[in-house]
């Protein structure tokens, strides 16, 4: 019988090994893709924001006449949910989702239709099951974060905008703080409205602004741009919080292993030591009724 436990505890100890080799392998996988997703990001963090402030200025200044800063009576409102495709990433999925479902029960509750645009496997099936309606989903951008990629999401969510289908457009997406922290965000991407009093106080006076060449030149230039970047910012984040997560997620799973491992090999050494005390006894025992 002891030696049956043995052959058992062994064959866990074996199975554990693997399951380890595949953890630390994929924490060094997320660990190269969150040093490309996080240079990305703060390569795209400056330009992003200050443009956001820029237009979100103009459209305090009451000469903003383009459709994107028109704020309409919202009755319906578009999320665009940014999560991944793949799991083992600890709970990012499910705190970006569980903030985005909040946000959308209260629209609900105020009357407002909503409407998902998913990025990323996860989200889409998580309000798929739940019943909501999902526009338009993209489950093949494999966690990493493009101009193109932004561009396709941008061309759905203009357009609906645009159009007069939707009133509002709303970002879900985990922002990235650092390899341990990531911060579920809910943040308005259009229309474009002035700062709050508050953002407006600490970036400073109100400044008068002088237009050259022309108003609309100058919108013709920025807000196409300005979706886009606010998305492939949105991806970016979205992105790295991703690569963080696995990486601290599987580096746990790898510690854990280790120790499981341990414990087994202890377990497996006193179960050894007692089959063999047992036959030292049996062997004794033996001798002395001879």
């Amino acid at each position: 019988m002891a030696g049956a436990g043995i052959k058992v505890i062994n064959k866990r100890i074996k199975s554990v090994k693997s399951t380890q080799q595949i953890t630390k392998a994929m924490k060094m996988v997320s660990a190269a893709k969150l040093r490309r997703s996080q240079d990305r990001l703060l390569a795209a963090r400056p330009y992003a924001t200050k443009l956001q402030h820029l237009l979100q200025r103009l459209a305090g200044t009451g000469a903003a006449d383009h459709p994107l800063f028109e704020v309409r009576d919202v009755k319906r409102r578009l999320y665009v949910v940014v999560t991944s495709d793949k799991g083992l990433c600890g709970a990012y999925n499910m705190n970006v989702m569980r903030a985005a479902q909040k946000d959308m029960d209260a629209s609900r509750d105020e009357g407002v239709a909503v409407e998902v645009l998913a990025v990323g496997r996860k989200g889409r099936d998580f309000f798929r099951k739940r019943g909501y309606e999902i526009t338009a989903s993209f489950d093949d951008f494999g966690g990493q974060a493009s101009d193109e990629k932004a561009r396709q999401v941008n061309d759905i969510v203009a357009h609906r905008f645009l159009t007069g289908e939707v009133d509002e457009v709303r970002l879900c997406y985990a922002e990235f703080v650092s390899t341990m922290t990531q911060r579920p965000n809910v943040s308005t991407a259009l229309p474009i409205t002035p700062p709050q009093a508050e953002e407006e106080q600490q970036d400073g006076p109100a400044l008068d602004y002088i237009w050259e060449p022309s108003k609309e030149a100058i919108y013709a230039a920025l807000l196409p741009q300005y979706l886009r970047n606010r998305l492939y910012l949105a991806l970016s984040e979205a992105y790295a919080s991703e690569h963080g997560a696995r990486m601290t997620s599987m580096s746990a799973a790898t510690t854990n292993a280790g120790e499981m491992i341990e414990s087994l090999t202890l377990q497996r050494n006193r179960e050894r030591q007692a089959a063999i005390t047992q036959e030292i006894s049996e062997i004794v025992g033996g001798a002395a009724a001879l």
